[in-house]
């Protein structure tokens, strides 16, 4: 699997908002310093200065930079090339052959954001410069003329459903990590907390968030319960004396099940 050891709950923060930077990084499991969307085009100069003099554990933060075919790519790669920050979120991630040109210094998370993004999410997830993938919704919505990734009760619609089970699968077929999209309704707990705990069952390895409030639920919903944990270590136990397929505790057991329960310990963190 992919080296990608960030989440789950990995918080966004506008990078012209430094004195929010230390405190994002305090609540949250990973820090995405946002040069893209969450900054005004007047206002990206001083957010790239802000990068620049920020002091942040490298190990913990993604930058968000802006589209490689945008006129600003070459001030946020300069600017970084400035600081210790080598893991680098690409907005709106499409062209396989233009992420894998950029710089071999950085470690690339591609958002796969537009139906062409989505549309190539394999070939993007096997570059070796790739180590995790995220999807959009709104962004990929827009992009087909659309005007709303939910329904009114607050799901998903299917093209929003669909684009983030190829995200992941394509992550996954690849040995990269997948990275869930933001719950942009704040107030919204209950289907956070509903999405994210089918995302750590489905798989994704995090969960991205907009706003501090959002950190303990997403953080809840990927810890496993103490009933799976010590269903878990018991059945890899019983599978130390066992050979090939046994039942424990009522269920049939094999070698899928088994990784299900190796996956489900990792997410304890035992």
């Amino acid at each position: 699997m992919s080296a990608f050891g960030l989440g789950p709950a990995i918080l966004f923060c506008p990078a012209d908002r430094p004195e929010r930077f230390a405190k994002a990084m305090e609540r949250a499991d990973a820090v995405i310093l946002d040069l893209e969307d969450a900054v005004a085009p007047a206002a990206k100069a001083a957010a790239r200065g802000a990068v620049i003099e920020s002091e942040l554990d490298p190990d913990r933060v993604i930058v968000r930079v802006n589209p490689l075919d945008s006129d600003d790519i070459v001030s946020d790669l300069a600017t970084l090339s400035q600081t210790d920050y080598r893991r680098i979120m690409v907005a709106k991630a499409e062209s396989p052959k233009r992420l894998g040109k950029v710089d071999a210094r950085f470690d690339v998370v591609a958002l796969c954001e537009t139906a062409k993004g989505v549309s190539q999410a394999d070939r993007i997830a096997s570059l070796p410069n790739v180590s995790a993938l995220m999807w959009g919704a709104e962004d990929l919505v827009a992009s087909v003329g659309g005007t709303s990734s939910r329904k009114p009760n607050g799901r998903y619609r299917d093209i929003a459903r669909y684009a983030r089970a190829r995200v992941l699968l394509a992550a996954g077929a690849h040995g990269k990590a997948a990275i869930d999209a933001v719950h942009l309704d704040i107030a919204d707990t209950k289907r956070l907390a509903i999405e994210a705990a089918d995302a750590a069952a489905s798989g994704f390895r995090a969960t991205a968030c907009i706003h501090p409030s959002q950190i303990a639920i997403i953080r809840e919903a990927y810890r496993p319960d103490e009933r799976l944990v010590a269903w878990a270590r018991g059945v890899l136990e019983a599978a130390k004396t066992e050979r090939g397929v046994f039942a424990y505790d009522g269920r049939m057991v094999d070698e899928p099940v088994l990784r299900h329960a190796r996956a489900t310990l990792r997410r304890a963190g035992s």
